[in-house]
């Protein structure tokens, strides 16, 4: 635990960039969202509501497990409350959008987890205000920050719309109105928007470097820790629903893997946290961590091949 005038200092701190910045921001991960949104298929809704048990599973996995066991991360690690709001936010996002690639190199069920990706992040419109407001109100700290800055739930699920749901909507109706056209666009732009949006991370983290450099030591281990949790948490999920070993795997990425890209851009909007130090930095780390821990855990089960 940090102590409280570092606290009080980083929970003060805000980061705040440009209007043209933000913008930038936004319009990425729309653009990301709407390559996300060529890719999917009625099917992959489908499949869920024909296997409703998997489904049940990985999506409580991802809005119960995750957000119950970052509050009891919280209560025993006691971060900056700034920090606190910051894992409460990240547990509250979709799936990532890459947990699909890495579930397929870890020999997971690939099908269930696009599945459960497409239904997250859709659901996420609603879902995520609301988890995030409900968790974040039982940890005391948190609860009181959220009192000061008076935000309200309604608020963050007009920006994911904006952002995620229509660019969602848009992306659906193009590839199935124009499928010669989307399988032309998918690849670039997915690569381009993964480009531009890793870069502005890169550009948050330089610009306040010497703040990063304060308090990197202390938040590595807190984003260390919430992600050891977010994925032993879905495969212990999973194992207690005995479920199989490529549907615990897949689980456990979905879990493991959360869209810290939406986190951030909640985090530097002007009119929700108004880029609060502490949160923005959790985010941010979230965003390198979850990608290097998740490859790393699907090299190793890319060596094992999953009983039936």
């Amino acid at each position: 635990m940090l102590e409280k005038a570092k606290c009080l200092e980083m929970d003060k701190l805000m980061l705040n960039f440009s209007a043209d910045g933000l913008l930038i921001l936004d319009l990425t991960l729309a653009i990301i969202m709407f390559g996300v949104a060529l890719s999917l298929k009625w099917e992959d809704f489908q499949r869920l509501i024909q296997n409703p048990r998997s489904a049940l599973i990985g999506l409580s996995s991802q809005w119960l497990i995750l957000p119950l066991f970052t509050l009891g991360l919280v209560w025993i690690m006691q971060p900056c409350p700034s920090m606190a709001l910051g894992m409460f936010l990240v547990a509250s996002c979709p799936g990532g959008n890459v947990s699909n690639f890495i579930s397929l190199l870890a020999k997971g069920n690939v099908a269930l987890s696009v599945s459960l990706s497409a239904v997250t992040t859709l659901a996420a419109i609603l879902m995520t205000p609301f988890t995030f407001a409900f968790w974040s109100s039982l940890y005391p700290p948190t609860a009181d920050l959220m009192q000061a800055i008076s935000l309200d739930a309604w608020d963050i699920v007009q920006k994911i719309l904006t952002i995620m749901g229509i660019p969602l909507v848009v992306g659906m109706w193009t590839a199935r109105r124009f499928p010669g056209f989307t399988a032309r666009i998918t690849k670039p732009i997915r690569t381009l928007s993964l480009f531009i949006f890793g870069a502005y991370i890169v550009i948050a983290l330089a610009v306040n470097f010497d703040f990063f450099l304060r308090y990197v030591h202390y938040v590595i281990l807190i984003v260390f820790f919430h992600n050891l949790s977010a994925l032993g948490g879905g495969f212990a999920w999973a194992q207690l629903w005995k479920m199989a070993a490529k549907e615990r795997r897949t689980i456990s990425i979905e879990t493991g893997i959360q869209n810290s890209g939406l986190a951030l851009v909640l985090i530097f909007d002007d009119s929700l946290f108004h880029g609060m130090g502490g949160m923005a930095i959790i985010a941010a780390l979230w965003g390198i961590w979850h990608l290097l821990s998740g490859l790393s855990i699907a090299a190793i089960w890319s060596r094992i091949q999953p009983e039936e």
